[in-house]
């Protein structure tokens, strides 16, 4: 196959064969948190065994993904993938029967490290199967469909596996598409490893696991119950070693981590603008589900259905706006022009009040999501092909943990001021005795609003409510400008010559 040529039929089924599994490893960062009123009654797990449960998965996805992208580069990406594959499938059937809260744990955990290997895996064998410019942008767009798609509907998917069966049928969608991967990816996906790839550096294996859970899970942490002296220990010790990683990056022969494809133009700018978008998205993100279902009063379902446009303006920006716009504009003004409508559509998240906050908020999210598709899809192609090819594997999962290191960022940071925006309003709603439950969430508001007369309890709504949408509105002003000063960054970093 010549550099120009174009796809074949086998190309395009494998494809689809690898999407499935991408749709699957979105819906399981979202499809368990449904499932916990049940989980707690079938195995009465600890407050802090639940925190696991649901954190774990996403804790191990990201600390094994730069050593998954590099490991596929060496063992050959497919190999990786299905191995990945048969690990998911077996964790997944045991996961569904799990008799206590600590196998549990432990069966998220493996879920986690086989997932890792799949969206570095599936990514860089993308960049082997399609060389022709246009088809793979395309491509792309349909790799970043299929996990919006399992966002959307891992709680619709979920909410009826939970209304017909047990708390652990969540996990069993899984199984037939691992399986499936495991019988078509032989015969439909190409192998490609570094054949002078050296051996894997085990201190830099460690040194990156430890430097990615243990920033990830301060930041989480403080996320959740605010900053503590151990917190912010554990926070300077995470990046602590991640500078002694990235200092042992620079000596040795075959790095975990490629370091020199940071010079690269093209590579630089696309990781600056999908970190950046991520944090603002998740930062946003976050108040969106809340805010649908605890101040607009919608039930589950309803709240999902609420953000399928959301994931719908991904799959039509992904696979239609990004090829045709990149083709026409090229890629840097596709990134740039794609940040800037996104931040438009963040500010219109601000009017998000009153009669017609739904639609307004609706609309805010569907233009973000035009908006950020393209510069995901152009971006991500951007750092795949800036590489060479036997480091595709590498600089997709940079891309990757990119994404994850950001998004916990945004969670944190976002959180955090939300909260505090919270308190404040409420403090000042002129309530007397605001119960210390309400003063922490919404959801505790609205708790305690039930435990008390329904004169007060309505004052106590109505406040929280109030509060929680100035938390909200703050939040999306502020995304809207990190957003534009994304765009702003990435037009001076692409005019900046090599």
């Amino acid at each position: 196959m010549t550099t120009h040529s174009k796809a074949t039929p086998r190309e395009w089924w494998g494809l689809a064969v690898i999407a499935l599994p991408c749709l699957v490893y979105a819906m399981d960062l979202t499809v368990l948190n449904l499932a916990v009123p049940a989980l707690s009654r079938a195995l009465a797990p600890s407050a802090s065994q639940l925190l696991w449960i649901i954190d774990i998965y996403g804790f191990l996805v990201a600390g094994f993904l730069i050593t998954m992208g590099t490991l596929g580069d060496r063992i050959g990406r497919r190999r990786l993938l299905l191995i990945g594959a048969a690990f998911f499938a077996a964790a997944s059937v045991l996961a569904a029967f799990a008799r206590t809260p600590a196998e549990l744990i432990v069966l998220r955990a493996l879920l986690g490290i086989a997932g890792a290997t799949l969206a570095p895996s599936t990514l860089s064998l993308i960049r082997n199967m399609f060389h022709d410019e246009t088809q793979r942008q395309f491509a792309i767009g349909v790799w970043i469909t299929a996990f919006s798609v399992g966002s959307a509907i891992g709680p619709l998917v979920g909410g009826w596996l939970l209304e017909h069966f047990w708390w652990g049928s969540v996990f069993l969608p899984a199984v037939p598409v691992m399986v499936l991967l495991l019988v078509l990816g032989p015969r439909l996906l190409p192998e490609y490893r570094d054949e002078n790839a050296g051996r894997l550096d085990a201190a830099s294996v460690l040194l990156s696991l430890a430097a990615v859970l243990g920033t990830i899970y301060a930041i989480k942490a403080m996320a959740e119950a605010g900053p503590s002296a151990a917190r912010l220990a554990l926070l300077v010790a995470g990046l602590a070693v991640g500078w002694v990683f990235v200092r042992r990056q620079r000596v040795i022969d075959y790095p975990l981590l490629e370091l020199r494809l940071f010079a690269i133009p093209t590579f630089r700018t696309a990781i600056v603008a999908y970190a950046l978008s991520c944090l603002a998205m998740f930062g946003v993100y976050i108040f969106i589900a809340q805010y649908l279902q605890m101040v607009l009063m919608l039930t589950p379902l309803q709240a999902g259905w609420a953000t399928v446009p959301w994931a719908g303006g991904f799959v039509f920006g992904s696979m239609v706006l990004a090829p045709r716009m990149a083709a026409r504009y090229g890629p840097g003004p596709v990134m740039v022009w794609g940040l800037a409508a996104a931040a438009v559509g963040m500010l219109l998240m601000v009017g998000a009040d009153g009669p017609w906050a739904l639609w307004v908020l609706v609309a805010g999210m569907v233009v973000v999501s035009l908006g950020m598709a393209p510069v995901f899809a152009v971006g991500t192609e951007q750092i795949i092909t800036s590489a060479p090819p036997e480091r595709a594997g590498a600089a997709s999962s940079i891309a990757e943990t990119a994404s994850e290191f950001s998004g916990a960022l945004g969670i944190a940071l976002f959180g955090s001021a939300g909260t505090l925006i919270y308190r404040h309003q409420l403090g000042g709603a002129g309530l007397d005795d605001v119960p210390a439950q309400a003063e922490g969430t919404l959801g505790g508001a609205l708790e305690a609003a039930n435990r008390m007369p329904p004169e007060t309890a309505q004052a106590l709504v109505s406040a929280a409510q109030a509060a929680f949408t100035d938390a909200l509105q703050f939040t999306a002003a502020v995304s809207s400008v990190l957003v534009l000063l994304a765009s702003v960054l990435a037009a001076r970093m692409l005019r900046r010559p090599s």
